[in-house]
């Protein structure tokens, strides 16, 4: 039984919804607090156990590697201070990971990211990460903020896979009418939080979604999706979607949707990012 070893990011976004900061700064590097979303995502990763991290940059994105990599200006700057201690977390990160990188010279969408990840990838199933989708494995306790004791997104979803063997995407349930902004599933119940898919709609209208469970930014992907993407034409947008992609492994019944337990923010916008500010301000200061 193949185990999920890699776990691939996409980041070659422009963000723009969070221009003018993110005309120099890659959006992946904005800072929740202290850190930037991709290192709580690598974090996510290395809670499941992977410890391979593949990474999908485009122009402009060096500040990615950098923060990935020893600063030893700053490093020799701030040893022995007192201030030595703010870069433990990343110290501990860079020391327990690889990371790998490759570009997508033209953005066609996440599917073809992707697709753009297969060379780090390889012939094996892997995880994906959306940074801009920031992940807390606390479940919400109506808006508390407890200290997050159970298991991260990602392992809980690896932990599907050993079972299933087969692709998973992360959903949770969405107002009708935001139908439009995620893909869309449907499918019948498997067990519990577990939907086997068998439909999915990429930005559907609030009237033609299949239900009102959207897919988030968690994925376990088995390796054939690669040749699927080679043969997706582009559609909404003009881009190559995963949900197209992922549509074709349903209909064989090798897709499931599953309800996570935990609590998701939307850093990819500015209202999303605000409340997962305010959330982790709250929660680190319980």
């Amino acid at each position: 039984m193949l185990k999920i070893r890699k776990c691939l990011f996409p980041a070659a976004g422009y963000g723009t919804r969070f221009l003018p900061a993110t005309k120099a700064i890659p959006k992946e590097m904005l800072a929740v607090l202290t850190k930037p979303l991709l290192q709580y995502g690598v974090e996510e990763a290395l809670s499941a156990g992977i410890n391979t991290m593949a990474i999908v940059t485009g122009r402009g994105k060096r500040a990615i590697e950098d923060h990935f990599d020893i600063s030893y200006e700053l490093e020799h700057q701030i040893k022995g201070t007192p201030k030595e201690h703010y870069l433990t977390e990343i110290r501990s990160v860079i020391t327990k990971c690889t990371f790998s990188y490759t570009r997508q010279v033209e953005m066609k969408g996440l599917g073809h990211a992707i697709l753009c990840g297969e060379t780090l990838i390889g012939n094996e199933p892997f995880a994906v990460i959306l940074a801009d989708d920031l992940c807390d494995n606390a479940p919400d306790q109506r808006n508390k903020c407890p200290r997050g004791d159970d298991e991260s997104v990602l392992l809980q979803m690896t932990k599907l896979y050993e079972k299933y063997q087969c692709s998973i995407v992360a959903v949770e349930e969405i107002p009708k009418q935001d139908s439009n902004k995620y893909g869309v599933i449907a499918g019948s119940i498997e067990e519990k939080n577990i939907i086997r898919v068998s439909d999915m709609v990429e930005k559907p209208n609030p009237e033609d979604a299949p239900s009102n469970l959207a897919i988030i930014g968690r994925y376990i992907l088995t390796p054939d999706i690669f040749d699927i993407l080679r043969e997706t034409k582009p559609g909404k947008g003009g881009e190559i979607q995963i949900t197209d992609a992922l549509l074709t492994q349903a209909k064989q019944g090798k897709v499931i949707a599953y309800k996570f337990q935990g609590k998701r923010f939307d850093c990819g916008s500015v209202d999303g990012f605000v409340e997962a500010t305010n959330y982790f301000y709250k929660k680190n200061n319980l």
